[in-house]
């Protein structure tokens, strides 16, 4: 099938190895103008060099687009999903899919401040990313034409890859510092593991694998104690001192990663079929978690917070699988935060080898009643009125009890 003319793409491009590979074959398969997209993300890497490699094949200087997203990230997008305190499958704290959507909205608003009428993305066709990426972009311009090279091309491994490298004089650069043969991806909520033993689940990855968390078994020997201020269900202080999101979760982050916290290694079921094995280091926010669900175990009513557990795995779900710009998450997300509203107040952490504990909780909306929770004697509760209370509960089995003799 013939390809579609395109004019010109705008590639979301990190500058290493795959990215690099697509923006040439972009020129040369669809012979249209490259637009190059940077995020920062927080993912612990220099972004600018992608900006010289870009130039270096080619790359207008006005079609270069390297964007710090760092606060846009956790306040639009990590922020909202805690809210709803979100887990996928028990365990994954969805650190990559989250980013995802923030990349395509950038990508559809270069694209239309660039006159693109198409977007690319390097994720492959095994993949939850593709999916992700794509209904984000079409969800927020249905016009626009997808570019996939790794559904299209036939450069389906890293030998192919680089020996068109080669070929084309693509320039490679061995990354600095500690390297890692396995597939990753960080921001400033996670960094993920993929690829090599862990493709055994039976396997244990080796210690070294781990790049941001200290080994919970080496992590210090006296616990240590933070708080964290809450307002309508965000975070939005560390310690009595108030910070910008990003800066919260870079904190976090460095408060867990002392202590060993945030590990998981899980098997999860992937939107396009199969199982995968992967290991993921979310030390920021899996303290969030915990302190969220605290502050709201005394703001949030019974009932209300029943029913918000009910929904986030619904919620979760539409993440993972990269439903973020559709109705029924945005649907979702206005009954959440309405919940918030009188989410605020501190809670006092211990944070010890790998553990994040809850100490202590408080606010003045807390709906928390000493006087009516005492074991000791009180005025405000009378006990007799339990026995009615159980009774009209109980009146259903009674009658089908009686049936049954």
């Amino acid at each position: 099938m013939a390809k579609k003319e395109i004019k010109k793409a705008v590639l979301a491009y990190s500058g290493g190895l795959d990215t690099s590979i697509i923006l040439k074959w972009l020129q040369d398969e669809y012979n249209c103008e490259v637009v190059t997209f940077t995020a920062d993300l927080g993912q612990g890497e220099e972004v600018e060099p992608a900006r010289e490699k870009a130039l270096a094949m080619g790359i207008k200087p006005e079609n270069i687009f390297i964007l710090d997203l760092r606060e846009e990230f956790v306040k639009d997008f990590v922020f909202p999903m805690f809210r709803a305190n979100t887990i996928y499958e028990g365990e994954y704290l969805l650190g990559t899919s989250i980013a995802r959507p923030l990349i395509a909205k950038k990508q559809i608003e270069i694209a239309n401040q660039t006159g693109a009428d198409a977007v690319s993305h390097g994720a492959t066709g095994k993949g939850n990313d593709q999916v992700r990426f794509e209904l984000g972009y079409l969800g927020l311009n249905p016009d626009i034409t997808v570019i996939a090279p790794w559904r299209e091309w036939d450069l389906n491994s890293r030998e192919k890859l680089l020996a068109y490298a080669q070929k084309h004089g693509i320039k490679i650069e061995k990354k600095q510092g500690t390297a890692s043969p396995y597939s990753m991806d960080a921001n400033l909520l996670h960094i993920s593991y993929e690829g090599l033993v862990l493709e055994d689940p039976s396997k244990e990855p080796e210690e070294s694998m781990w790049l941001w968390t200290t080994s919970p078994q080496n992590a210090p020997d006296e616990p240590e104690y933070i708080t964290i201020e809450y307002k309508n269900g965000d975070p939005i202080g560390i310690n009595g001192e108030e910070m910008s999101p990003a800066t919260i979760l870079t904190k976090l982050n460095e408060y867990g990663n002392k202590h060993g916290i945030g590990r998981i290694d899980i098997v999860e079921n992937r939107y396009v079929g199969m199982k995968a094995r992967g290991c993921y280091e979310t030390p920021g926010g899996t303290i969030m978690l915990k302190a969220h669900r605290a502050i709201e175990s005394i703001t949030l009513d019974r009932e209300a917070a029943h029913l918000k557990d009910e929904l986030m795995p619904r919620y979760a779900k539409l993440i993972y699988n990269g439903y973020w710009w559709s109705p029924e998450r945005e649907m979702l997300q206005s009954a959440i935060d309405k919940t918030q509203e009188n989410v605020e107040g501190t809670v006092r952490l211990k944070l010890y080898k790998g553990n994040v504990m809850v100490v202590g909780r408080e606010s003045e909306k807390s709906l928390f009643s000493e006087a009516h929770s005492t074991f000791e004697e009180d005025d405000v509760y009378d006990q007799s009125d339990a026995q009615g209370f159980i009774k009209l509960n109980a009146l259903r089995f009674i009658i089908a009890g009686k049936n049954r003799k």
